[in-house]
């Protein structure tokens, strides 16, 4: 179970106008401004749920996510993951959490796909039977028979997506963060991911908090909606509590995003 409340996160930014004049200037006098990226956020997300997390660039997505897997410490506020506080012991809380971040790789860029795995097991220190049971699996769902002896930059998008899903998988997390999963992949392979997070979801029971622009990973995926916009949580609820007749999801966000005036 994840709890979240009254978490709160600033961070300190440095401003100074365009010129020269200005730059000299900020080398002997910087001139500060405090961003309030969460702003007493609080939730709770039960074992096995799929939620989607959603709102506009800079809404607080990011912080938030940074602060459930214990990257960022909050200014205030608690939070409880499975009764562990993620940033006071991140190596335990690592070992239940898998991370799936659309932009960024935890693939080593040169080698085969199947020495990354190895280099996974070897950094969760996951036990050599269990290893050989989840990389078969996940190898077998996800069609990677014939990729895990080839280098991850000779990979399209969409065949790397499918081995970082499998990436994060590894260790059998309780929890899986999921950013950005579908982004740049054409439809057929938007589908398969898809049907393997909800194949993931009803067999294991693996939490999911996924973030996206793509409103029909939200529509296909989660069953419930958590609306963030200027740090606050605005909404909570599913999609046909907030679907008016007829229109289409990025219709209804659209709405609510002009509701909110986010």
């Amino acid at each position: 179970m994840i709890e979240v409340s009254h978490i709160t996160k600033t961070y300190r930014v440095a401003r100074r106008d365009a010129g020269f004049r200005h730059a000299f200037r900020s080398l002997f006098r910087r001139e500060y401004e405090v961003i309030r990226a969460l702003d007493d956020v609080s939730f709770t997300i039960e074992d096995g749920e799929m939620v989607g997390y959603i709102g506009p660039n800079g809404a607080g997505k990011s912080s938030t996510i940074k602060i459930l897997s214990g990257i960022l410490t909050p200014d205030c506020g608690e939070c409880l993951i499975n009764g562990r506080v993620p940033w006071e012991n991140r190596i335990r809380h690592v070992a239940e959490i898998g991370v799936v971040f659309g932009q960024r790789s935890q693939l080593w860029w040169d080698v085969p796909v199947a020495d990354s795995f190895e280099l996974l097991k070897d950094i969760y220190q996951i036990d050599e039977a269990l290893y050989r049971k989840n990389r078969d699996e996940l190898t077998e769902l996800l069609n990677l028979s014939q990729l895990l002896r080839t280098p991850a930059r000779q990979l399209s998008l969409g065949q790397r997506m499918r081995c970082e899903i499998a990436a994060s998988l590894l260790h059998s997390p309780k929890l899986l963060f999921l950013d950005e999963p579908t982004i740049g992949l054409d439809a057929v392979s938007k589908l398969a991911v898809r049907d393997f997070i909800k194949q993931l979801n009803a067999v294991r029971h693996t939490t999911v908090i996924l973030t996206t622009h793509d409103m029909q990973d939200i529509e296909a995926l989660a069953s419930r909606i958590l609306l963030i916009g200027k740090g606050k949580i605005l909404m909570d609820g599913t999609l046909d509590d907030i679907r008016k007749g007829g229109e289409s999801i990025d219709e209804t966000v659209a709405s609510l995003y002009q509701q909110y005036d986010i």
